[in-house]
């Protein structure tokens, strides 16, 4: 087919310049312009016409100020990493302040919080030499170092606790131990004596898979009528979410901490706000990966819901949430 060069310019000229759609309404992009000084507020402000992932941090910004506004319940949910790292002081911020309402985390998210009531963690390599790391009773999590002797310090703490609750002849609750230790521990750093204090409940509904089920474990040898009970959680946790007037989810990681709180709103057909940060992909249909828009389709989140996923490092991002919408 022959095409005359006057036609070939015609027909790239249609394609290249295509007459564009103008849109009534738009946001433009537009980053910080630091000519202003620097003003952190405004810097946070500037996130949501930055585009990429900022734009999506800023919209997370607005739907924890609604959430607030509406007088959410707000449901909280970390992974142990989190507790790990300094997001720990956060988390701990958040509870002594009483600006979140139910928490549900890993069994590490609740050890690692005491643990460090008694020694600190402290900061590795992500290169280190992991067979001497090994050598020397150190673990390691990303580049944050855990000395074994950390738990050694917990091991004296937890196993008198069983104990006692053992000799009480009672079933307790995940919730409630977790509520015990809180009060037990009585350090104003953890985020736990926060909660028992403020009657915040902790859910886990991992609780044996860390330190704690080490212990447990070996308690058992010696105490084999231990039990702990995990039925009657669900039931409170449901009920909080049925009850509630509205919803709020904040979920920092993946899980069975995400799956916990967003199953709980499904009872109550769906929460009206939510927030996930998390790296976790969709395509291999895990919940860990999947967005918000897959929770509607379970009655997780209402379909009117505000709703966003932050794809990014929960280290970094989210202490930029609560610098925006909880502190003072």
């Amino acid at each position: 087919m022959k095409i005359s060069e006057k036609s070939k310019l015609e027909i790239a000229k249609k394609n290249i310049l295509r007459d564009s759609f103008k849109p009534k309404d738009f946001v433009a992009i537009n980053g910080y312009n630091f000519n202003d000084g620097v003003n952190y507020n405004n810097l946070l402000d500037s996130f949501l016409s930055t585009g990429f992932q900022a734009t999506n941090l800023g919209k997370s910004f607005n739907i924890v100020n609604s959430m607030r506004k509406d007088k959410c319940t707000i449901f909280l949910g970390y992974t142990s990493n989190m507790v790990t790292s300094g997001l720990r002081d956060v988390f701990r911020y958040l509870a002594e302040h009483k600006l979140v309402d139910v928490i549900v985390t890993t069994a590490g998210g609740i050890e690692e919080d005491l643990i460090k009531c008694m020694d600190p963690f402290i900061l590795g390599s992500f290169d280190a030499d992991n067979s001497q790391l090994r050598e020397k009773g150190i673990n390691r999590t990303g580049n944050i170092f855990v000395p074994n002797d950390r738990y050694v310090k917990f091991e004296k703490f937890f196993i008198p606790l069983l104990e006692e609750l053992n000799r009480q002849n009672k079933v307790f609750s995940v919730s409630e131990i977790i509520k015990i230790m809180g009060e037990k521990i009585n350090h104003k750093d953890s985020i736990y004596y926060w909660c028992a204090k403020n009657n915040i409940p902790v859910f886990c509904p991992s609780f044996t898979d860390g330190s704690m089920g080490d212990m447990v474990y070996f308690f058992k040898y010696k105490h084999p009528e231990f039990k702990i009970d995990i039925a009657d959680d669900i039931k409170i946790l449901n009920d909080i979410a049925i009850t509630s007037n509205k919803s709020g989810i904040i979920v920092l990681g993946s899980g069975p901490i995400k799956h916990h709180i967003c199953n709980a709103n499904m009872f109550r057909n769906g929460a009206d706000y939510a927030i996930y940060i998390n790296n976790a992909q969709e395509f291999d249909g895990s919940d860990s990966g999947a967005r918000p828009e897959e929770a509607i389709s379970w009655g997780k989140i209402l379909p009117e819901a505000k709703h966003v996923k932050v794809f990014g490092d929960a280290t970094i991002l989210f202490p930029l949430i609560v610098a925006k919408c909880f502190s003072k």
